[in-house]
């Protein structure tokens, strides 16, 4: 834990409750920023909860809140198994420019590398220019577009495509 009460860790099953409440709360505070919609997430049964923490997600809490996400999804091909995804990536407003989405990245990176990932994926909106400079300080580069890669109050919303080696 740090000076201002924050950690970060892989959450376990028994923490589905702290998962939910964070990956909600990112839905519902910035539905245009990702593919999925509190809704369906919303509408989840536990056992669907628990499932997805089958891939490593990471929570930052501070005194014991959770205040952001991002979770890592592995290819599974033999072929591809050397990468993998990172997703839900959210930090509470509040807590913006304070350097914890750096922090969760390198915690998700830090796992990827232990586990022999050498490349990390990732998609992010057009739309959300504050998150493509934080990915490209980070190291991560623009490799392409999906135009109308998915769709938010019946708009086209481009994805942004990056990736970053780290192994």
């Amino acid at each position: 834990m740090d000076e201002n009460g924050m950690t970060i860790r892989r959450i376990e099953a028994a923490e589905v409750d702290a998962f939910r409440r964070i990956r909600l709360e990112a839905l519902q505070m910035e539905p245009a920023a990702y593919a999925s919609s509190y809704e369906d997430w919303a509408a989840l049964p536990d056992e669907e909860w628990q499932k997805r923490l089958d891939n490593p997600v990471f929570v930052a809490f501070q005194h014991g809140e959770p205040v952001g996400i991002t979770g890592l999804l592995r290819q599974r091909s033999t072929k591809m198994a050397h990468r993998a995804t990172i997703v839900m990536v959210y930090v509470r407003r509040s807590l913006r420019g304070t350097g914890l989405a750096r922090d969760l990245l390198n915690v998700a990176a830090g796992q990827a590398r232990d586990s022999g990932i050498r490349l990390l994926e990732l998609a992010v909106s057009a739309e959300n220019p504050a998150a493509i400079r934080f990915y490209e300080r980070e190291g991560f580069i623009e490799i392409g577009r999906i135009p109308g890669g998915f769709l938010h109050d019946g708009r086209e919303i481009d994805d942004v495509m990056m990736v970053r080696r780290i192994g």
